[in-house]
């Protein structure tokens, strides 16, 4: 499980640079469909092209940000056992 961890959240700026592409990606997509659902339904297919590859890459951003968090976590409370000892 840690080396899970480890190798998903090595680079949490990347991560981030990912996350937030794909919220972009994501908030671009639901325009699409709003602009779609108010004027001509044809915008509502672009949108839906680019929300799936938006949800898939803020996902994958948003869990090594969130494996990066959780390692530095189980990473502080091994100090801390150690300095008790």
């Amino acid at each position: 499980m840690k080396a899970v961890l480890e190798k998903l959240g090595q680079n949490p700026k990347r991560s981030l640079k990912l996350f937030l592409r794909g919220f972009g990606l994501f908030i671009i997509g639901a325009l699409a469909i709003m602009l779609g659902y108010f004027t001509d339904p044809l915008w509502q297919i672009p949108g839906l092209l680019l929300l799936v590859p938006g949800i898939l890459l803020a996902a994958i951003g948003y869990l090594g940000i969130f494996s990066n968090r959780l390692l530095n976590i189980f990473n502080r409370t091994r100090v801390r056992k150690d300095l008790f000892k």
